[in-house]
């Protein structure tokens, strides 16, 4: 709780810089204290899903979601700025406090840069924001077997770039995301 009684929703993303996939924003009101929390990225894939299962039985939260077509068609600032109002909506009456140092024009919202390594609430978005794109990634592996999606979660990896040189875009990458080779003309 917060010195105005207003509990705090931490906020985070998973996703604005992959080539591939949507992005993923998290906000987390959490009920009860979970032990161990931090930062997405600093935790194995086996420790963020058995988290992920503990914040949904006993916090408040809301997951919005951009597909690659709606990141194409408004930019990813715009996501963003809607993403942080759905959570605010979802989640009302809360301090809110986003990772990062951006409010993209929303307002009552505070941010703070690596608030996903120091505060439990956007740990615990971090950690419900990166679970759900990946998992989203894993599928979309399947459809997709040829981008490798399922390794590198459409991050632009070395492998990444060979499967696009060689097969294109596929369906879910974002088309306003320049690749370089692809997009532009190269000297080799």
């Amino acid at each position: 709780m917060t010195k105005d009684n207003r509990p705090l929703c931490g906020i985070d993303e998973a996703g604005r810089g992959p080539l591939a996939g949507s992005l993923v924003m998290a906000g987390v009101v959490l009920t009860e204290n979970i032990d161990g929390l931090m930062d997405s990225k600093q935790l194995s894939e086996k420790k963020r899903e058995i988290f992920f299962e503990k914040i949904v039985a006993t916090a408040r939260y809301h997951i919005v979601s951009f597909r690659a077509e709606e990141i194409d068609g408004e930019g990813i600032s715009k996501c963003l700025a809607k993403g942080l109002r759905a959570i605010q909506k979802a989640l009302p009456e809360c301090r809110y406090l986003f990772d990062g140092n951006s409010r993209f024009g929303v307002d009552n919202l505070e941010t703070l840069v690596k608030a996903d390594a120091i505060v439990a609430e956007v740990s615990a978005a971090s950690i419900l924001a990166k679970v759900t794109r990946d998992r989203e990634m894993v599928r979309l592996s399947e459809v997709y077997p040829e981008y490798g999606f399922e390794k590198h979660k459409g991050y632009a990896t070395k492998a990444h770039y060979a499967a696009l040189m060689r097969y294109g875009r596929s369906p879910v990458h974002r088309k306003s995301f320049r690749v370089r080779g692809l997009d532009e003309p190269t000297l080799f």
